[in-house]
């Protein structure tokens, strides 16, 4: 089974909820269709942004191959849109794979040699490539050659195939899971970090322009506000709240129709949905505020600890929510002011020392 695709025929694998809807094959077109193509057109991250325009115009201006990039961040900030952008800038192809799916040395092979002169091979989650195939990737990156052994044992011999010049760019949510030798390979890194509520408010408005969705300054910067800092979250909320407008209004979507239309989908105004409400619950009702395990408080909501610790924590952690100490997973103050309840006296940490 091949592992490469190109750009327009995968996702990158999405762990947002919504938050918990499945996409449709309708939901992934209108997807492809609101991502960017070009810089200009990508909205925020302006100094990775300006960063990539000079290294790109200087690379076409000698008629050379652009340096390898790593792009680290949390999910949904647009790592494989900028990923696309970068191609298309640059004028050639792009084929799209994942680590996960390159199992083998001879997966990755065979991605190589299928690339051209210049071409852009993207890997998301490339933290999670095994090693075996890590090596093989090593003198790829840097000699543009890949060393393959034809047979076994005394008559085992190696084999030397020349490659086109490529760019790799590696996508990771995990940068400390990364090998140094593998690290030290890309020419630039860039970490992607969330978005303003005013960014991601004009990345609503280009999303509903292109999907002819009527929508006032007041109702884009509501949905903006609960999109929890990223832009892949702000575009499938304005989808679900132009689905509610049209069914329960006109169509229109103002601050009060947005307001309305995500209570009613449970996203509350800091942008948390029911999962989130419940981690800060469990710890300040079930716990009363003190240090919980990690395993301890995955199962008193039902989740796995990898999930909870990989989709739901950094952004209760951003907020300021929750706590990470060496006893375990702590609510904060604030997260006691969030769901209207008063701090229980002497716990530490409730004392307002967050």
């Amino acid at each position: 089974m091949s592992t490469v695709w190109e750009a327009a025929e995968w996702e990158a694998p999405d762990a947002e909820r919504l938050v918990s809807a499945e996409h449709t094959e309708d939901d992934l077109e209108i997807d492809r269709n609101l991502r960017p193509r070009r810089l200009p057109d990508y909205l925020g991250q302006t100094r990775v942004k300006e960063n990539l325009g000079v290294l790109i115009e200087a690379a076409c201006a000698r008629d050379e191959t652009l340096d390898h990039i790593l792009l680290s961040g949390p999910p949904g900030l647009g790592k494989t849109t900028l990923a696309g952008v970068v191609a298309n800038e640059l004028g050639v192809k792009m084929k799209t794979t994942s680590g996960p799916a390159i199992e083998r040395a001879g997966d990755l092979a065979a991605i190589l040699t299928n690339l051209e002169e210049r071409d852009v091979l993207f890997i998301d989650e490339i933290h999670r490539l095994n090693r075996a195939v890590e090596e093989v990737l090593y003198p790829a990156m840097e000699d543009y050659c890949l060393d393959i052994i034809i047979g076994k044992g005394p008559s085992a011999r190696s084999l030397r195939l020349d490659l086109p010049r490529f760019t790799l760019i590696g996508a990771t949510t995990r940068t400390g899971l990364l090998t140094g030798p593998l690290r030290d390979r890309f020419g630039m890194a860039f970490r992607l970090d969330y978005y303003t509520p005013g960014e991601l408010a004009d990345i609503v408005r280009r999303s509903a322009a292109i999907l002819d969705v009527p929508v006032t300054d007041d109702g884009t910067d509501e949905i903006a506000r609960r999109s929890r800092g990223t832009p892949r979250l702000a575009n499938r909320l304005l989808k679900r709240v132009r689905d509610y407008a049209q069914v329960r209004h006109d169509g229109q979507i103002t601050e009060d129709i947005a307001a309305e239309a995500l209570a009613f989908f449970e996203v509350d105004h800091r942008g948390l949905d029911k999962m989130d409400l419940s981690i800060l619950e469990t710890l300040v009702c079930k716990f009363a505020g003190r240090p919980v395990g990690l395993n301890t408080l995955a199962a008193a909501v039902s989740e796995e600890p990898d999930t909870l610790e990989d989709v739901y924590e950094p952004y209760l952690l951003q907020l300021g929510f929750i706590a990470r100490t060496p006893k375990g997973r702590q609510a904060t103050p604030r997260a006691f002011e969030h769901l209207g309840i008063a701090p229980v006296a002497g716990i530490p940490g409730q004392d307002g020392l967050f």
